[in-house]
C-alpha cells in the first residue's frame, strides 16, 4: 500500500511538471513572442515617423530658404562676347519658331554670365518681352500665307493669351517657392515630349510640302510655264484663287477690338500687380484677395471668347472652313493649355511659346500664323513676367536693358533671313523644325544645368526644399 502510494504521489508530480513545463512553453511560444512582435512593430513606426520627419525637414523648413541672388558685375571681357553671340542666336531662332528662346538664354545667363538660376530666369523673360516685341513689329504687316487675313490670328489669341497671363502670374510664385530639381524633373519631362510631337509634325509638313512641289511642277510641264507658283504651305487651310497681298500698312492689318481686350487684360493684370506690391504686405488676406482678382478678369475674356467660338459667333480664321467646329470640352482643354503653357514660362522664366507652337499646330493652324500668333500672346505675357520680376526687384537693369537690345536686333534678322528662306525654298516646315531643335536644345541645356546644381546641394548637404513664400525677403 504504501509503495503504490509513493508511486501514485509520484505520478502526480511527473504530470504536474509537465503541465507547469507545457504552460511555460506555451508562454514562451504564445505570450512572450507577441511581446516581441509589439515592440518590433512600435519599432518600425518609429523609423517610419523618424523618416517621414526627415522627408518633410528636407522639403520644408520655415527658415531654410538657401536663396541669395548672384549679379556679376558688368564689366567687358569674354563671358560678355560669348553670352551675346549665344543670346542673338537665341533670339533669332527662338523668335522664329515662337519660343522665345528662353531655354538657351537661362544656361548662357548661369554658366557663362554668372547669375544665379532665379536671377537667370528673370533676366530671360527680359530677353524674351525684348524678341517677342520686335517680331510682333515685324509680323503687323504681314498677311496670311493662303487667306486673305493678318498673320496674327487676333481670336486664337483672344482664346489664349488671358490663360496664359494668368498662368504667368501662377508661375512667377512657384518660381520663388519651388526647389531647382523640382523644376528640372518638370523640365525635361515637358520639353522632350514636346519637342519630339514638334519634330513629327514638321516632317509631316516636309512631306505633304514635297508632294505639292511634285504637283506644281507636273502642272508647269502639262502647261509649259517657265515658273511654278508656290502656295507657301499645302496644308494650310485653303488654296488662294487669286493672289494676296503679302504686306499691308500696320493700321489696315490691326483687328483693334480684339487687340483692346488683349491690352484690356494686360492693364488690369498690371493694376493688380502694381497694388498687391506696393500696398499689400506679403500672404496678408489683401495680398490674396488681390491675386485671386486677376481669376476673373482672365475667365471673362477667354470665357468671351471661347462662348463665341462655341456659338459659332466667331472664328479661328486662320483653320479656314473648319475653325467653327469645337465642343465644350475642347475650348476648355484649350483654357487649360493656355494656363498650364504660362505657369510653365513663369515658372523656368521662358515665353509660354514652347507650349503654344506646338498646341497651335495641333490645331492645324500653318506654321507662320503658329509662330506669329504665339509671339503676338507672349509679348504680352512676357512683359508682364518682367513687372513682377522687377517688382520684386530679380534682376539688374544694366544687364536686362543691355540683352533686351540684342534680343531686338537678332529677332528682326532672324524673321528676315528665315522669310527669304521659306521663299526661295518653298518649304515653310522649316519653321517647324527650327522649333522643335530650338526646345530639344533647350531641354538639354536647361535639364544639363538643373541637375548639375542639384549634384551641387547634396555634395554641400545644402537645403534643397520648399521656399516660405511668406517670408520671402526681396
Amino acid at each position: 500500500m504504501e509503495f503504490k502510494w509513493w508511486s501514485g504521489r509520484l505520478w502526480t508530480n511527473l504530470l504536474v511538471s509537465f503541465a507547469l513545463a507545457a504552460a511555460m512553453a506555451a508562454a514562451d511560444r504564445g505570450f512572450r513572442p507577441a511581446v516581441v512582435v509589439g515592440e518590433a512593430v512600435e519599432a518600425e513606426e518609429v523609423g517610419l515617423s523618424h523618416y517621414m520627419l526627415k522627408v518633410v525637414n528636407f522639403l520644408w523648413r520655415s527658415d531654410g530658404s538657401s536663396y541669395q541672388h548672384v549679379w556679376p558685375p558688368m564689366e567687358f571681357g569674354w563671358q560678355i562676347v560669348v553670352g551675346t553671340l549665344i543670346g542673338f542666336l537665341g533670339s533669332a531662332f527662338g523668335s522664329v519658331g515662337g519660343v522665345g528662346g528662353g531655354g538657351i538664354y537661362v544656361p548662357m545667363l548661369t554658366l557663362i554670365i554668372g547669375f544665379d538660376p532665379k536671377s537667370s530666369t528673370a533676366i530671360s523673360k527680359c530677353m524674351i518681352m525684348g524678341a517677342a516685341g520686335s517680331t510682333v513689329w515685324y509680323n503687323l504687316k504681314l498677311r496670311h500665307p493662303t487667306l486673305d487675313m493678318p498673320i496674327i490670328d487676333y481670336d486664337l489669341a483672344l482664346l489664349f493669351q488671358p490663360m496664359l497671363m494668368l498662368g504667368i502670374s501662377i508661375g512667377v510664385v512657384f518660381n520663388v517657392v519651388f526647389a531647382d530639381w523640382m523644376v528640372t524633373i518638370l523640365l525635361i519631362i515637358l520639353f522632350i515630349g514636346t519637342s519630339s510631337k514638334a519634330f513629327l509634325r514638321g516632317v509631316d509638313t516636309w512631306k505633304k510640302e514635297t508632294i505639292s512641289k511634285k504637283e506644281a511642277a507636273m502642272r508647269k510641264e502639262a502647261d509649259g510655264r517657265d515658273e511654278v507658283e508656290y502656295k507657301a504651305l499645302p496644308s494650310g487651310p485653303g488654296a488662294a484663287s487669286k493672289a494676296l497681298r503679302t504686306e499691308v500698312p500696320i493700321m489696315e492689318n490691326v483687328c483693334w477690338k480684339e487687340f483692346g481686350l488683349l491690352c484690356f487684360v494686360w492693364v488690369s493684370f498690371l493694376i493688380l500687380q502694381v497694388l498687391k506690391q506696393y500696398y499689400t504686405s506679403t500672404c496678408s488676406l489683401w495680398y490674396w484677395i488681390l491675386n485671386f482678382l486677376q481669376i476673373p478678369v482672365a475667365l471673362g475674356v477667354s470665357g468671351y471668347e471661347a462662348i463665341s467660338l462655341y456659338k459659332g459667333r466667331r472664328i479661328i480664321s486662320s483653320k479656314g472652313e473648319n475653325g467653327s467646329n469645337f465642343t465644350v470640352l475642347q475650348l476648355v482643354f484649350y483654357c487649360s493649355i493656355g494656363v498650364l503653357a504660362g505657369v510653365v514660362g513663369g515658372l523656368l522664366g521662358l515665353g509660354g511659346g514652347f507650349i503654344l507652337g506646338p498646341v497651335f499646330l495641333e490645331l492645324g493652324v500653318p506654321p507662320q500664323v503658329s509662330s506669329a500668333t504665339a509671339t503676338f500672346a507672349m509679348t504680352f505675357s512676357s512683359s508682364m513676367s518682367v513687372v513682377e520680376y522687377y517688382l520684386l526687384k530679380r534682376f539688374p537693369i544694366p544687364y536686362a536693358l543691355y540683352f533686351v537690345a540684342i534680343s531686338l536686333v537678332a529677332a528682326i534678322v532672324g524673321q528676315h533671313i528665315v522669310r527669304r528662306l521659306i521663299e526661295i525654298l518653298g518649304r515653310a516646315s522649316l519653321i517647324i523644325f527650327i522649333l522643335a531643335s530650338t526646345i530639344f536644345i533647350s531641354a538639354i541645356s536647361l535639364g544639363g544645368v538643373g541637375i548639375s546644381n542639384m549634384i551641387y546641394k547634396i555634395q554641400q548637404h545644402e537645403y534643397m526644399g520648399f521656399e516660405n513664400l511668406c517670408k520671402y525677403e526681396v
